[in-house]
């Protein structure tokens, strides 16, 4: 009733990188937004989403969500912004349904918001996801990713760290 033996997730070292929503991963570079294309908020990768489930793309604690994006904190420090849409914060989190919270410790592949991309085409808005590492230059010594068709959950890739 009060969380009482309760077990409260642990948070695992994993370097795997999981695609967030179902769709076809593109380059970062080409994003619409200039921000994000030219990775002033860090490098990474975007998704052309086909799913309405997005899922965490990597073992992490939740450190924010404000219904268009969620950001996330690896345990070797990595961080992840994973942005639904473009210009999507105009909608005041009408279209996303959070699952989880911060403080939340999730696994890669964790549902963690529903996403309702046809009130987002009827904002006139783009649905392009993108995953970036916020901490790009402190962090990250390297990632990859395979540049495909995925589905949402499925390891698509790795991130480390220096």
């Amino acid at each position: 009733m009060f969380g009482i033996g309760k077990k409260k997730a642990q948070l695992i070292e994993d370097t795997k990188l999981y695609a967030p929503i179902d769709g076809q991963i593109i380059e970062l570079a080409s994003v619409s937004d200039p921000v994000f294309a030219k990775k002033m908020m860090g490098e990474g990768f975007a998704i052309t989403p086909t799913g309405s489930q997005v899922v965490s793309p990597v073992a992490a604690t939740v450190t924010m969500i404000e219904g268009h994006a969620i950001g996330l904190k690896r345990a070797d420090g990595l961080e992840v912004l994973v942005h639904l849409g473009l210009d999507t914060v105009t909608l005041n989190g009408a279209p996303f349904n959070a699952l989880v919270k911060a403080g939340d410790v999730v696994e890669g592949g964790t549902p963690v918001i529903e996403v309702d991309w046809e009130a987002v085409k009827d904002a006139g808005l783009e649905t392009t996801t993108m995953i970036v590492f916020t901490n790009t230059n402190d962090v990250l010594a390297d990632f990859d990713v395979q540049y495909q068709v995925v589905t949402a959950g499925e390891q698509i890739g790795s991130a480390t760290v220096k």
